[in-house]
């Protein structure tokens, strides 16, 4: 059953990538609370895995409904720019049409709202703690590692709305850059791995975002390779994050340490991942900061600025938990008598590990794919940029 459950998730995730119908994606995005509630519920491991289940719920409840009346304007916007026709919610048939300036304010608002709230961005990212914290593994690599969230901004808003995007882009790359600085902060202090990932999480989607708000190819490139190499750094992270589990019953890292003395393919694979989530140089984790920060540079300098000194603090809070967690003297008799990686799982880390080091040293596999997008994307925001700008003077 459990199985079912993910595989029943995969498969709607699936349907909300590949929908390029508003109607068909909306219900696909609400398809996927039924999977997230079970998992959560039946098979969490906290106490309050329940209650996080229903926190998930309420919170996407919520977003699904500013996302329904923002795609309703557009379908409505479509039917009276072409002639009283049939209604349509293509989002090719969208994009033919021109959304008057008070409508793209409206539906961008909305948009955003539901989607930010699926990334999760800061303020609005109170449910992801809770999930990684009380629900399955499984589940929690789903939630972190799909950032369906900032995949709705780049698939949806920025077409649709892309005035509208490019008017309120200030306050983008300005919400972006606090929840930068205030999920890193976070993670330095908090005492749980899996909590520690959610806030890291928060971080890196705040700096996805910083990109995307920069308006330009290399911040928008960045911030798409970034939530690529978020999907392996946050699948390692968290698999790092069950092995430990499963053995030792806990993720305190208090409690920890020591871990690499006894678990040394564990302690490896750990070490991977969090190179990965630093950014370093020759991993995947590095390509898309970087553009983002180059293309952050050349649109907000201060904002931009403040970001780079959020790396130092990602540094920080990633190699502090190595330390404390994998080195050090092993306090726990637990940690004294745990097990290396089982072959079933040493296999899930090479995969993943060798990912994140083969997209770092070539970035092309990514950019080549997605140039293109890229492109089309960035031409919509330069004729939103210009008609804000048009409309300024």
């Amino acid at each position: 059953p459990y199985l079912m459950a993910v595989l029943a998730f995969e498969a709607v995730a699936m349907g909300v990538f590949v929908a390029v119908d508003l109607l068909v994606f909306f219900v696909f995005w609400e398809l996927l609370l039924v999977p997230t509630f079970v998992l959560m519920k039946v098979w969490g491991t906290g106490p309050d895995r329940a209650s996080a289940g229903m926190k998930y719920v309420l919170y996407m409840l919520t977003g699904s409904a500013a996302l329904l009346v923002g795609f309703i304007l557009l379908g409505i916007n479509h039917q009276t720019a072409s002639g009283g026709g049939a209604l349509s919610l293509d989002l090719l048939d969208l994009m033919d049409v021109a959304v008057p300036a008070g409508t793209q304010t409206t539906v961008f608002f909305l948009l955003a709202f539901a989607f930010a709230l699926k990334a999760p961005l800061f303020p609005l990212h109170s449910w992801m703690p809770a999930a990684l914290g009380e629900g399955p593994i499984g589940l929690a690599i789903l939630l972190a590692g799909l950032k369906m969230g900032v995949y709705g901004f780049l698939r949806f808003v920025v077409p649709l709305v892309p005035d509208a995007f490019s008017a309120w882009s200030w306050l983008i790359a300005t919400i972006g850059v606090v929840a930068v600085l205030y999920g890193a902060l976070i993670a330095l202090v908090e005492p749980d791995l899996r909590r520690m990932l959610a806030f890291a999480s928060v971080s890196h989607v705040g700096m996805a975002m910083l990109g995307l708000a920069s308006l330009n190819t290399q911040g928008v490139q960045g911030a798409l390779f970034l939530i690529v190499s978020l999907g392996l750094t946050s699948t390692a992270m968290l698999l790092v994050a069950g092995f430990v589990h499963q053995r030792l019953g806990e993720t305190d890292v208090a409690a920890l340490g020591g871990i690499a003395k006894r678990a040394p393919a564990l302690g490896l694979f750990c070490f991977v991942a969090c190179l990965g989530a630093i950014a370093l140089p020759g991993t995947s984790g590095f390509p898309g900061e970087f553009l983002v920060l180059l293309g952050a540079f050349a649109q907000y300098g201060w904002i931009a600025t403040i970001a780079v000194f959020t790396v130092i603090l990602t540094a920080a809070y990633m190699l502090v938990f190595f330390e404390r967690s994998f080195h050090g003297r092993v306090t726990s008799p637990v940690v004294d008598a745990m097990a290396d990686l089982r072959p079933r799982e040493a296999a899930a880390a090479l995969v993943t590990g060798t990912a994140i080091i083969v997209i770092g040293f070539f970035p092309g596999l990514v950019l080549d794919v997605s140039s293109g997008s890229v492109d089309v994307l960035v031409e919509r925001l330069d004729a939103g940029a210009d008609a804000v700008t048009g409309a300024g003077g």
